[in-house]
C-alpha cells in the first residue's frame, strides 16, 4: 500500500493551487464576499476551470469529458473554495446524469455548451419536506400532447439562480418503493419558474436557490430515460460527491491550521510564543490529525470508486468524518487566536460558517451514519 501521490498527482495538484491564484482568486477579490458572485464572474471563472478538465470530469475523453479518476478529481476540487466546489459538483454531476439518460439528440441539444463552460447548469431534487429520500418528491410531471407539464417546489437548489437550465426531479407516479422518478430539462427563462436565491449562513458567494413551478410547460423532448430510472443515476452520483463534500471541508481546515501555526508562532504570552507552551501544541497537533485524517479518508473512498469497488459506505464515512472534525478544526483553531478568533480580519469566521454549510449536501451526517450501519449489518434503519 503506498500513501505517496505519484509525480503526475502532485503536478495536478501544482497546476489547481496555480490556477487558483493566478486566474481565479483576483476575479473573486473584486466582488462583496458576502453576497453571490454574479452569473458573468462565474461564467469567466468555468472558462478556466474548463481548462482543468472541472466542467465533466466523470465522462470519458470520447465523450466530450476529461475522462478523470475521481482521485484525480478530488485532488483538485480539494483547491477550490467551498462555494465554488459546490458550484462546480451541481454543474458537472448535471452533465454526467444528462448525458447517462439522454438520447443522442439530447445530448447534442444540451451538453456542448455545458462542456464548455458557456452555460451553466445544475439539479432540482429536494423539496421542503423531502431530503434524503427522493422518492417521496411531490413535484408532478405529466404529459399533455407535445408538451409536458410540471408542477411543484425544489429547495437548495445549486446554481439554479444563475443556470440557463435545471434538470429537475419530478414524480410521474408511484408504486411500491414511491414515487417513479424523472429527471426533465428546464430552461430558467421559462416563464412559469420563479427562481428565489437563499440567504445562508455561509458559503455566501455561492448560488443555493428556491425553485417554483407553476403549469410550467416544456418540450416533451426535455425528458431523458424512462421513469424509475433516475434513483438508481442519484445514488452512484451521491458516492463520488460524498467524499468530494469531505475534501472542501479538509480546505478549509487546512487553511485554519495554516492560519493558527503562524499565529502561534507570533503571539506572546508569559514571555514566549504561545506556540511554546503545551496546551496550544496539543490544539495544533489535534488540528493536524483531523486534517490529515479526513484528507487521507477521502482519498481513499475516491481510489475505492476508481477501483469499482462498493462504496456506499465508504463514502458516507467519508463524508460524515471529514465534515465532522474539519468543523472541529476551525473551531480549535479559533481557541488557539484567543479573542482574536471572533474577530473577523482573521478570517476565521467566514471558515466557520462555511465548514458549518457542508454536512447539509448530498446527505446529512445522521443519514450518512445510517448509510454506514446499514452496510455493516445488512438491515436498513429507515426503509
Amino acid at each position: 500500500m503506498d500513501f505517496d501521490l505519484s509525480t503526475e498527482q502532485k503536478l495536478i495538484q501544482d497546476s489547481a493551487r496555480s490556477m487558483m491564484e493566478r486566474d481565479v482568486q483576483p476575479i473573486l477579490d473584486k466582488h462583496d464576499p458576502n453576497k453571490s458572485l454574479p452569473k458573468a464572474a462565474m461564467l469567466e471563472i468555468f472558462s478556466h476551470l474548463k481548462n482543468m478538465g472541472l466542467m465533466a470530469p466523470r465522462l470519458s475523453e470520447k465523450d466530450g469529458g476529461s475522462g478523470m479518476s475521481m482521485l484525480n478529481y478530488g485532488l483538485i476540487y480539494e483547491q477550490l473554495p467551498p462555494f465554488l466546489a459546490i458550484a462546480v459538483m451541481g454543474h458537472e454531476c448535471t452533465i454526467a446524469r444528462i448525458f447517462a439518460e439522454a438520447t443522442e439528440e439530447q445530448k447534442e441539444m444540451f451538453l456542448p455548451d455545458l462542456f464548455e463552460g458557456k452555460k451553466i447548469t445544475g439539479t432540482a431534487t429536494t423539496e421542503p419536506g423531502v431530503g434524503s429520500n427522493p422518492r417521496e418528491v411531490t413535484t408532478r410531471v405529466v404529459e399533455d400532447g407535445n408538451e409536458l407539464v410540471i408542477n411543484g417546489r425544489k429547495m437548495w437548489c445549486s446554481n439554479a439562480s444563475i443556470a440557463d437550465i435545471i434538470n429537475v426531479t419530478c414524480a410521474d407516479g408511484s408504486d411500491d418503493r414511491g414515487a417513479n422518478l424523472r429527471r426533465v430539462v428546464v430552461e430558467t427563462d421559462n416563464p412559469n419558474m420563479e427562481v428565489t436565491e437563499i440567504e445562508t449562513m455561509g458559503l455566501k458567494m455561492g448560488h443555493l436557490s428556491e425553485i417554483v413551478f407553476d403549469d410550467c410547460r416544456v418540450p416533451a423532448v426535455n425528458t431523458f430515460g424512462s421513469a424509475g430510472d433516475a434513483a438508481r443515476l442519484l445514488t452512484i452520483t451521491w458516492n463520488g460527491n460524498r467524499p468530494l463534500c469531505g475534501l472542501a471541508a479538509t480546505h478549509l481546515a487546512q487553511k485554519a491550521l495554516d492560519k493558527a501555526t503562524v499565529y502561534a508562532g507570533e503571539r506572546t504570552q508569559f514571555g514566549k510564543a504561545i506556540g511554546g507552551h503545551q496546551l496550544v501544541q496539543k490544539l495544533l497537533a489535534d488540528i493536524e490529525t483531523n486534517v490529515v485524517t479526513s484528507r487521507l479518508l477521502c482519498y481513499y473512498a475516491l481510489d475505492a470508486l476508481d477501483k469499482g469497488d462498493h462504496t456506499n459506505g465508504i463514502s458516507a464515512m467519508a463524508k460524515r468524518y471529514a465534515t465532522t472534525a474539519c468543523e472541529q478544526a476551525v473551531s480549535m483553531a479559533m481557541h488557539v487566536h484567543g479573542a482574536m478568533g471572533i474577530a473577523e480580519e482573521t478570517g476565521l469566521d467566514q471558515l466557520y460558517r462555511d465548514v458549518r454549510m457542508l454536512p447539509i449536501p448530498d446527505a446529512t451526517n445522521e443519514i450518512l451514519t445510517l448509510i454506514q450501519g446499514r452496510e455493516l449489518t445488512g438491515m436498513a434503519a429507515f426503509r
